[in-house]
């Protein structure tokens, strides 16, 4: 499975409002756990089983919370049983299919 999450915190008593030493512990976790993922400016995804990526998340969730008195928690996830290698597959399928549009007008194109 593929599960994409953002975890912010809220709550502070510390002024300004960039969260970045609490993303960066989150991101420290999920590094660690040896899982395959992905970090992008919005999201970080993860990719494995059920247990092991939602303990990943709790652990990220729980590293986050020492940075407010609340924590926001979004979570996506792409079931697929028996697949593995979908944090790459899913992109270089989309690349391929934008390679072949090009390469061929589409309906718009007709």
């Amino acid at each position: 499975m593929l599960v994409a999450f953002s975890v912010a915190p809220s709550g502070r008593e510390a002024a300004g409002d960039s969260l970045h030493d609490a993303v960066a512990a989150a991101v420290r976790v999920v590094r660690e756990s040896g899982l395959p993922n992905s970090t992008d400016s919005m999201f970080t995804t993860l990719e494995g089983e059920w247990d092991e990526v939602f303990d990943v998340i709790k652990r990220a969730t729980e590293a986050v919370g020492a940075y407010g008195t609340r924590v926001s928690l979004v979570l996506k996830a792409d079931i697929r049983p028996g697949r593995t290698g979908e944090l790459e597959g899913k992109v270089q399928r989309l690349e391929e299919a934008l390679n072949r549009q090009q390469d061929s007008p589409g309906p718009a194109g007709r």
